[in-house]
């Protein structure tokens, strides 16, 4: 009978749980319904913070006349419109300094009211976001590659990792540049470390290194050619103000002392002659002690034009006429003869 009643307990005992075995097991619970708390409320914060950053875009449905004054207005600090310079109205339209008429932003639907004005636009204000949030953003976001046109001398570091590049390899090139480096051709860029064959390949149809205009550059961007260096430099601005101040060809180059055809080839294909920015040269008006500057005329020839004018019609002035008039050598005739000249 007892030892029947010691089993019993036994059995008893084996259906239990002590309270220190209960409570862990609810303390469990209660930490894995926790965790996972956590985790559903960091997901929904930094899904947040991908979709809208700290702070969400500001979308603005306004005016056409009135969208182009405000662009123009941002281009410009000294007359931008300061935050909060608008006074915003329940009938969804605000009107701001430039006046009525003038200043109406539409509601949302569209109404227009001042006249028959131009249809209106939508006009996107991009929100600064606090550095958090760009760190955020950059970590979780689904990276999308873009491939729009860029110069990789100016490219900014954002604007390398839309194209592809990891924040590593775009620091890496931005600091290439800040350290001196530049990209002459598109080869130079294929040739960086960071730049992959198969990224480049991609990105080649889009590399846009504006090419040197002969006539818009100072004597800092022509030393900063291949093969140049400051005497060149300052001798390639001497040559283009004794032309009257513009080159008309890129061969006027290898006119320069010692600037021959190889230190010419090493750079014509950075070089270019716009001819909208050419000054045609005023052969037919100049005075004779002006006209002795030009470095294929000289003196002999400056007197001789001076003749040549006073002594034939106006109808009768070329370059032609000059040579076959011995006022002018052929190879100097020939040379001249490719210049933008102005008409007599």
């Amino acid at each position: 009978m007892r030892r029947e009643k010691e089993n019993g307990g036994e059995v008893a005992g084996k259906k239990g749980f002590s309270a220190s075995v209960t409570t862990g097991a609810v303390a469990l619970v209660f930490l894995i319904i926790g965790f996972q708390t956590a985790l559903f409320i960091h997901r929904a914060a930094v899904t947040s913070i991908v979709d809208n950053r700290d702070h969400p875009d500001t979308v603005y449905v306004v005016d056409r006349a009135l969208a182009e004054q405000v662009l123009a207005d941002m281009a410009d600090p000294d007359t931008a419109v300061p935050d909060g310079a608008a006074d915003s109205r329940s009938d969804g339209n605000a009107t701001d300094r430039y006046g009525p008429g003038r200043g109406q932003v539409s509601s949302l639907h569209g109404h227009e009211r001042y006249g028959s004005r131009e249809g209106y636009v939508t006009v996107k204000k991009q929100t600064e976001h606090s550095q958090p949030a760009k760190s955020v953003y950059k970590a979780h976001a689904v990276r999308k590659v873009e491939n729009f046109r860029f110069n990789p001398n100016t490219v900014s570091q954002d604007e390398l990792e839309r194209l592809g590049f990891s924040e590593k390899q775009a620091r890496s090139i931005v600091s290439y540049r800040l350290k001196g480096g530049r990209f002459r051709r598109k080869a130079d860029f294929a040739k960086s470390y960071v730049v992959a064959d198969s990224v480049y390949r991609r990105l080649e149809p889009y590399i846009d290194i504006p090419l040197l205009d002969l006539n818009l550059a100072d004597s800092a961007a022509f030393d900063a050619l291949p093969g140049i260096g400051g005497y060149f430099a300052s001798k390639m601005v001497e040559h283009r103000k004794r032309l009257g101040g513009s080159y008309s060809y890129k061969e006027q180059l290898m006119d320069i002392w010692k600037f021959d055809r190889e230190k010419y080839d090493a750079l014509s294909d950075l070089i270019v002659v716009d001819r909208a920015f050419v000054r045609p040269y005023p052969l037919w008006t100049l005075p004779e002690d002006s006209l002795r500057l030009h470095p294929y005329i000289g003196s002999y020839a400056a007197h001789g034009i001076v003749l040549f004018r006073e002594n034939n019609p106006v109808s009768a002035w070329s370059v032609d006429a000059l040579a076959r008039a011995g006022v002018l050598r052929p190879e100097d005739a020939s040379r001249l003869s490719r210049c933008s000249i102005s008409l007599p």
